[in-house]
């Protein structure tokens, strides 16, 4: 069934804002043109928006699983794609690389290294840990094993190195100080690694990461409600529509179908404009009015749709299987909390011109 309005989709629904994700794309390829930006395809994991970035001039990518990269060779996007991780069994990468993707691995261990080897990856780079507590050899080691991965006939691209400690700090002094002691061990590793590549950096520090010669960045293209409360200029242009499905006037509350199952929670509680968010379950949502409004006068009722704004979208996208690609008018994505008064928190009515298939999930 083809449907041609937002108010037709069966809800929980994702919706992209077509306008914001061309703005967002605009505003990082003026600062990082070209290569440059290396997207980081587990943000929006679909193949159609990835296209959409190489068409702007963008074609080279990093991923987090062995899935995004499969799917980005698949679609024609593998003329150049890191895998960002670190994995034990790289045989279905090796495959890609036989036919003509190519590829690039993260290793942090003799044990990665050898994995790259043996599943016939040809090209490395040295992941180092530059303070959050994840993966990454330490800078000091980043050397020998750059050493290690050329004698055993890898070819060693350069370094990488990850502030995600840094990219969320709200702080723009603070989250800038934390970007130049990060990147100074990457640097110094980079010093005794060789190669072309100094990769790493987020949306968060897009423009605090003057070291980096590319940019891992993924969540600027739709954002959610924890980058917006940075100073980025980009715009929150990734909602989900969802329907009213009970009201309580008594309590002073409604409730709609967007729960656990349809959000990324791991950074908090969702936003719906003009409202205050009390809490998900499994399926719901439930919500009510902004201090000094009441319930009677909030003009919310069953059957409403609702645009609620994720806190993560990396994972919420993960658990939809499309995007619907809406021209305007459509919200804007207010502050979180619903302190601030708004209209009643009615969806838009917005024309589908696309519908982008979420087609990189799972493993």
């Amino acid at each position: 069934m083809d449907l041609t309005d937002l108010h037709e989709v069966p809800t929980p629904a994702l919706a992209v804002d077509l306008a914001g994700f061309e703005h967002n794309v605009a505003t990082m390829g003026a600062r990082w043109p070209g290569v440059a930006l290396r997207p980081h395809v587990k943000a929006f994991k679909s193949t159609a928006l990835a296209a959409r970035l190489a068409a702007a001039g963008h074609p080279t990518f990093c991923c987090a699983t062995i899935r995004e990269m499969e799917g980005m060779a698949a679609a024609g996007l593998g003329a150049d794609l890191l895998l960002a991780n670190e994995v034990l069994d790289t045989t279905r990468l090796g495959v890609l690389a036989q036919h003509g993707a190519r590829i690039t691995v993260a290793i942090d261990s003799t044990e990665t290294l050898a994995a790259a080897r043996a599943g016939g990856v040809g090209e490395v780079l040295i992941d180092v840990n530059v303070g959050l507590p994840r993966c990454g050899c330490a800078p000091a080691d980043a050397g020998r094993l750059a050493d290690a991965a050329r004698a055993a006939g890898l070819a060693v691209r350069g370094v990488m190195g990850y502030e995600g400690h840094v990219v969320g700090v709200a702080d723009r002094a603070e989250r800038t100080q934390g970007t130049e002691t990060a990147m100074a061990l990457l640097v110094a590793a980079h010093q005794q690694v060789g190669g072309e590549i100094l990769s790493g950096g987020g949306t968060g520090t897009w423009d605090t990461n003057t070291w980096v010669s590319e940019l891992q960045a993924g969540s600027f293209t739709l954002m959610d409600t924890a980058y917006a409360q940075l100073d980025l200029p980009f715009r929150q242009a990734l909602f989900v529509v969802g329907t009213v499905v009970s009201t309580n006037a008594t309590s002073g509350y409604a409730v709609a179908d967007v729960g656990l199952k349809a959000l990324g929670m791991d950074h908090g509680n969702p936003s719906v404009d003009g409202a205050t968010v009390w809490f998900c379950s499994d399926e719901h949502l439930t919500f009510g009015p902004p201090r000094g409004t009441a319930f009677a006068d909030w003009g919310v009722g069953v059957g409403d749709r609702v645009a609620v704004w994720p806190a993560h979208i990396d994972p919420t996208i993960a658990q939809h299987e499309r995007l619907h690609v809406v021209a305007g008018p459509v919200p804007r994505g207010g502050p979180a909390g619903g302190e601030t008064p708004a209209p009643a928190p009615h969806a838009p009515t917005a024309s589908i011109i696309d519908v982008w298939p979420i087609d990189l999930r799972n493993w």
